[in-house]
């Protein structure tokens, strides 16, 4: 991702604007990460990609019956420790 200064940004925006429509341009104030400037067409599908998603207790019961009944890979069993 592109990173600009605010500063920068206002001197070039016609610069970053179509930078933007490649891929997003990230805007820093004071060092610190403010504003990200991107295409339409990449906000859309940012937007429809969230409304996509589901909040796992509004899961279906088949669903939430085959994630209960899983089992891990033993050569993964390791990683439990991680979450201790």
């Amino acid at each position: 991702m592109k990173r600009t200064t605010a500063t920068e940004f206002q001197r070039k925006f016609g610069e970053f604007q179509h930078k933007a429509q490649r891929e997003p341009v990230e805007i820093t104030r004071h060092g610190r990460r403010d504003l990200v400037l991107m295409s339409a067409e990449h906000y859309d599908w940012l937007t429809a990609a969230a409304r996509r998603t589901y909040r796992t207790e509004d899961a279906a019961s088949v669903v939430i019956e085959a994630v209960r009944r899983a089992e891990m890979d033993p050569e993964i069993a390791h990683l439990d420790e991680l979450m201790k």
